[in-house]
């Protein structure tokens, strides 16, 4: 697990792109976040939309990422986060013909292994900044997955407002990173026209 060097170009690069991704993951979680507090649940066929559509859209931005990071090869973390989350997107729709607690069964399990990897690949990019939060929201990830995995044990009702407030956390740190890589952006342009 090496840490990515990067030349300067190739780092102010790869900060732009994360930026404005981490901007588009985190407009998109909350989205997610709002749409589940304000139709899924009181709507069984848009919760079960959002949430075979959660994972569908991890795979998808993972394997974008990754392709405009160097391809999937040199990106085996993000590689594996896409496989990951594709199976996940499958289960759930799998999970949803059964009962809920499944459901939530596959989203503790997809959280705890998706969180891993992004934490992975948070401890790999750290050299091109506000890697922290990532690295933080991955290791959330896996607790709150283990969180899941336990109310799916339990008894009590579960829904997707339930899962909702994972995606505003996910916001969250996508969007303090995201800010974090504007700041540093601005403060190395700033020094390069005062040299």
């Amino acid at each position: 697990m090496n840490s990515q060097t990067f030349p300067q170009p190739d780092r102010d690069a790869a900060s732009r792109w994360l930026k404005s991704y981490y901007f588009i993951r985190a407009a998109v979680a909350v989205v997610w976040f709002a749409a589940a507090f304000a139709v899924g649940k009181s709507s069984p066929l848009v919760a079960a939309a959002l949430l075979v559509a959660y994972p569908a859209w991890d795979a998808l931005a993972n394997f974008v990422d990754a392709q405009r990071s160097g391809g999937l090869k040199p990106n085996s973390s993000q590689t594996i986060n896409v496989a990951i989350s594709a199976f996940a997107t499958i289960a759930v729709a799998g999970a949803l013909t059964r009962d809920l607690h499944v459901v939530m069964a596959v989203f503790g399990t997809w959280a705890i292994l998706a969180g891993l990897f992004q934490l992975i690949t948070g401890v790999r990019r750290w050299k091109i900044g506000a890697q922290w939060a990532m690295i933080l929201a991955g290791a959330q990830s896996a607790l709150v997955g283990a969180y899941f995995i336990k109310q799916a044990t339990g008894s009590a009702t579960v829904g997707i407002t339930d899962i909702a407030p994972y995606a505003a956390f996910g916001a969250l740190y996508f969007l303090i990173s995201a800010i974090w890589l504007t700041i540093a952006q601005a403060r190395r342009h700033a020094s390069g026209r005062a040299a």
